[in-house]
C-alpha cells in the first residue's frame, strides 16, 4: 500500500490511527452550547473534518465554503465560491492539502485547496444530483442521487487528479425510483468495499468497486437515511427529516447490521452529513422544509 496516501482510507478525516483510537484527540469534546454557527450561511448541507480539529461545511446554494474549529466552536467563510457552483458532501484529504465536494445539481464535482482556498478543478460528472463523496487510497468516490452509477476521480501520490470513470451498478442499489436514491457513500475495508445509503428505500447496500454488483446490509432500515459515515465495523447513519443518527455494528463481512445506538439532540435541526472527531460526531444542519434560521454544525456524543 502506498504510504503517502495510506491515510486517505480513513475517508480523509484526520489521520486513519487517531480516528481508530479514543484517546486520539485527549480532551475533545462537545462545547457547552453543543453547536457552532456557520455565521451568514443561506444553505448548508456537508461537512467534513479535517487536520486536528479543523472542519469545513459547505453552503449548499452558492457553494461556498466555511471552515471552522471543533475545540474553539468558532467558523468562518473560507471559500468564496464562483457562481454557479453548489455543495453538498464533501470529504478532505489532508495529505494533499484538498478538498472534495460534491456539486449537487451542477453535476459536477469541485476540488480546493486547503491551504489557499483556491479552485483545483472543475469536473463534469453526469446530469443528475451528485450527492456525496468518500476517499480511499485510490481516488474519490461520488454518488448520484438521479443515476444507478458512481464516479470514480483517481488521485495520485503527488496530488494529481486523473481521468474519471463512470462504475454502472447492478443489484439493489441500482433500484431509481421517484425521489432521492443514492445519496451517502462511505469506504469499508480499505476500499475494497463501498457502502452506500439509498434515502428511497431507507436501506444500506454493499457495492464492488470493480464489479458495480450490489448486496444489502441485512437488518438495519434506516428511513429518511442522509450521509454515512463508517469506521471499522462501526457505521453512523444520518437520518434527516427525523432528526437523528444511528450507530449500527456490522458483521464482519458487512452483509448485516445491527442498530447500536440512536443519537438524537435538541439542536437538531434536519442534519444531513457528519464527520468525526475522537469521540465526538459533528453534524450540520440542513434545516430543509423548515423557517429560515441560522445554519449550525451540532456536536454529539459518537456514542450515548
Amino acid at each position: 500500500m502506498r504510504r503517502t496516501v495510506r491515510r486517505r482510507a480513513a475517508a480523509g478525516l484526520i489521520a486513519t490511527v487517531s480516528l481508530l483510537l479514543p484517546t486520539a484527540l485527549p480532551g475533545l469534546a462537545a462545547p457547552p452550547s453543543g453547536e457552532i454557527v456557520l455565521d451568514g450561511a443561506t444553505s448548508a448541507e456537508g461537512i467534513a473534518a479535517g487536520e486536528g480539529k479543523t472542519f469545513y461545511a459547505g453552503e449548499l446554494t452558492t457553494g461556498d465554503i466555511f471552515r471552522g474549529d471543533i475545540r474553539d466552536s468558532t467558523a468562518t467563510r473560507f471559500i468564496d465560491a464562483p457562481a454557479g457552483r453548489a455543495a453538498a458532501g464533501m470529504k478532505a484529504d489532508p495529505c494533499h492539502d484538498l478538498l472534495f465536494v460534491a456539486g449537487a445539481d451542477t453535476g459536477k464535482a469541485f476540488v480546493y485547496n486547503t491551504d489557499t482556498g483556491r479552485s483545483v478543478a472543475d469536473i463534469d460528472l453526469a446530469k443528475g444530483f451528485i450527492n456525496d463523496v468518500t476517499l480511499t487510497d485510490e481516488g474519490a468516490w461520488f454518488t448520484n442521487s438521479a443515476a444507478a452509477e458512481l464516479y470514480f476521480l483517481p488521485v495520485g501520490e503527488d496530488g494529481k487528479l486523473g481521468k474519471v470513470k463512470t462504475l454502472k451498478l447492478s443489484g439493489p442499489a441500482a433500484d431509481l425510483k421517484q425521489g432521492f436514491n443514492l445519496n451517502g457513500i462511505a469506504a469499508a475495508r480499505e476500499g475494497r468495499v463501498l457502502i452506500v445509503a439509498h434515502t428511497v428505500d431507507g436501506a444500506l447496500y454493499t457495492v464492488n468497486p470493480k464489479t458495480g454488483a450490489s448486496a444489502a446490509i441485512k437488518g438495519v432500515n434506516v428511513p429518511f437515511v442522509d450521509g454515512i459515515l463508517v469506521r471499522g465495523h462501526t457505521l453512523w447513519a444520518v437520518q434527516n427529516q427525523l432528526n437523528q443518527i444511528v450507530r449500527v455494528d456490522l458483521s464482519g463481512d458487512l452483509s448485516s447490521g445491527v442498530v447500536e445506538d440512536t443519537i438524537k439532540s435538541d439542536a437538531f435541526n434536519v442534519p444531513t452529513t457528519v464527520a468525526l472527531f475522537g469521540n465526538t460526531l459533528a453534524a450540520v444542519n440542513a434545516q430543509f422544509n423548515q423557517p429560515p434560521s441560522p445554519f449550525e454544525v451540532v456536536l454529539v456524543p459518537a456514542r450515548k
